[in-house]
């Protein structure tokens, strides 16, 4: 997430106070306050009940740091959700701007490439599961684990360098990126700003969304070729869990990481039009992309059985099933006792 873009630092003037200004300044705080409570009860109970209640697997270990990313994440919102109600101004200090933005950025990217992993480990689990049974567990899984956190902490070191409160331009404090280390005047300072902000920005173009969405696509993919393989396109229950986790990834992140990129092409070539119409747009992309981090339970977890269902009944049993459910059914820990059959595994999806 880039530093704070929620909501911009003032009001247009002249904008059409009926649409742009919900769209602006009034929709991205209701999807950020939704997102909020939903993300919490939601990545919380996951968490509870992962954490706690069950015992520790290739598959709880996965949605567990999920749910932590998303967790985390969804703590800081209330700070940005203040911000943009007071029209994007700061009252919180510089020490929680630079901390709010460095949990805000690790956590969503981690979120991100845990995504990628998931629909890496459940495409394996599908179309080799002799190798799953004597090869998976889960002592490998926290090595693997390991890597989409630290592809989260390199890139969130652009937000722990430059983010920091500065003054807008009405002289009220904003938490925004700042770039007073680049150098000792403005134009020095935007000379190296030109040099790293395209290059920078197509990075996490690629790297933070095109490469995930690639691994999301073309795992859900197989794993799509391989039920109608087996003959369960029938089962839509499979077939439609893959499209909502294809589908719920792009819708959220597609807009908001095209808009950034926009942006920075727009002040690497001087677009002032460009620019001013992505700014306006920002915030509601930003809001969208945040939303995620509640629906990933719902789409990780609770969509494997009837959600109705769970909440009627005994919701953290049932929690439990759904975390424990899996491509292949056995012990994580288990090598050499034998392939489940593949129709098995999907129809637990």
């Amino acid at each position: 997430m880039e530093v704070n873009t929620v909501i911009p630092p003032h009001k247009s003037e002249g904008m059409n106070r009926s649409v742009v200004y919900i769209v602006v300044c009034i929709l991205p705080v209701v999807i950020l306050s939704v997102t909020f409570v939903l993300g919490v009860l939601g990545n919380g109970l996951v968490i509870w009940v992962a954490g706690f209640r069950m015992a520790r697997t290739v598959t709880t270990l996965c949605y567990l740091n999920l749910a932590f990313a998303d967790f985390f994440f969804c703590v800081t919102l209330p700070f940005f959700i203040v911000s943009g109600a007071m029209g994007g101004l700061w009252p919180f200090g510089s020490f929680l701007c630079k901390l709010t933005n460095i949990i805000m950025d690790i956590n969503q990217h981690g979120s991100i490439f845990l995504i990628a992993l998931i629909a890496l480990d459940r495409c394996i689990c599908a179309l080799n599961p002799v190798w799953v049974q004597n090869h998976r567990t889960v002592s490998l899984a926290k090595k693997l684990i390991i890597g989409p956190w630290f592809l989260a902490v390199v890139f969130t070191l652009p937000t722990a360098v430059f983010s920091n409160t500065t003054n807008g331009p009405q002289g009220n404090v904003i938490c925004l990126a700042t770039f007073e280390s680049l150098g000792s005047t403005e134009e020095e300072q935007m000379k190296v700003l030109l040099a790293i902000v395209l290059p920078l920005g197509i990075a996490r173009f690629i790297i933070g969304f095109c490469m995930p969405l690639s691994i999301i696509f073309v795992c859900n993919g197989l794993i799509a070729v391989k039920i109608h393989g087996l003959g369960m396109m029938k089962s839509s229950r499979p077939f439609w869990v893959l499209i909502a986790v294809v589908a719920s990834f792009f819708i959220c992140w597609f807009p908001y990481r095209l808009i950034v990129l926009l942006i920075q092409v727009g002040i690497q070539e001087d677009e002032t039009s460009k620019f001013t119409v992505c700014l306006l747009l920002l915030p509601l992309t930003v809001s969208l992309a945040c939303f995620s981090s509640c629906i990933n339970p719902v789409v990780y977890v609770f969509v494997g059985q009837n959600f109705r269902e769970r909440l009627i009944h005994s919701l953290p049993i049932r929690l439990e099933r759904a975390l424990s459910e899996d491509f292949v059914q056995t012990t994580d820990t288990a090598p050499g006792s034998g392939a489940p059959a593949a129709g098995k595994e999907l129809t637990t999806m």
